[in-house]
């Protein structure tokens, strides 16, 4: 479904892709009109004035309203496949963004024989958690919604941050943008925890403007901070974005 293709990675200050057009210009715009309501997701002011639906918030709203949508159902689908999380992860590698995660490593059967083989040597019997795939639906108020700056937790991998908005509608004025951000302390950029700064003690590198269909990915480092300044648009206007994160269960 994602048109990767049409991926461009620059690789600083930490690998950081765009997809332009992401989707089919049809299946974007069903996507969009097919986008939850605010009311059946979860306030999360920790990470600012963010609202989620996803597998972590509101889980059961999330599991029936993409029972409700054969696309949504499809999307899931797809997400969840080995197939995409590994198109995501050799697409980043062809640009020289490697992870150092290939498909036959990941296989139950390959993480069975690491297991028996550590056991074999008297090693503990500890393999890497397999890797996941998960989409949220998250939304921010255009009056004064922001995300706080954050490098993501250490169980993410790659994080993919998608538009949903008609081409029109929002005023470039109001923000809205993903800021790429460093620390203005550098005894703050070593950072793999996920240590939320303010955005006073940062620079913006880059801004990855809040466009139609268009999708933003970067991979989760020590310094991949990032956020949403405070915005300025008007009340009852949302920022709506589809999110997919790939990650390793830490357990």
């Amino acid at each position: 479904m994602l048109q990767l293709s049409n991926l461009e990675i620059a690789y600083e200050p930490y690998p950081i892709g765009v997809i332009a057009p992401v989707f089919e210009s049809g299946l974007y715009q069903e996507m969009r009109r097919l986008f939850p309501p605010l009311e059946l997701m979860k306030f999360l002011p920790k990470h600012g004035s963010k609202y989620s639906l996803s597998e972590k918030y509101n889980a059961a709203q999330y599991r029936e309203y993409v029972a409700q949508h054969q696309l949504w159902r499809d999307f899931h689908k797809y997400v969840k496949s080995d197939d995409f999380i590994f198109s995501i992860i050799d697409a980043l590698r062809a640009h020289k963004v490697d992870v150092g995660l290939h498909r036959k490593s990941q296989s139950l059967a390959t993480r069975w024989l690491k297991l028996l083989r550590n056991v074999r040597r008297g090693h503990l019997p500890i393999t890497r958690a397999p890797l996941e795939a998960r989409f949220e639906f998250a939304a921010l108020p255009a009056a004064d919604g922001y995300v706080v700056p954050h490098t993501d937790s250490p169980g993410k991998i790659i994080t993919i941050v998608i538009t949903m908005i008609e081409a029109g509608v929002w005023n470039p004025a109001w923000g809205g943008g993903t800021d790429i951000l460093k620390p203005k302390d550098p005894s703050d950029s070593y950072n793999y925890l996920n240590q939320q700064l303010n955005y006073d003690q940062c620079d913006v590198v880059r801004t990855v403007n809040y466009l139609p269909n268009q999708a933003m990915l970067f991979v989760k480092t020590f310094n991949s901070l990032h956020g949403v300044q405070p915005m300025k648009g008007p009340k009852g206007v949302v920022r709506r974005t589809l999110t997919i994160n790939i990650e390793q269960d830490e357990g």
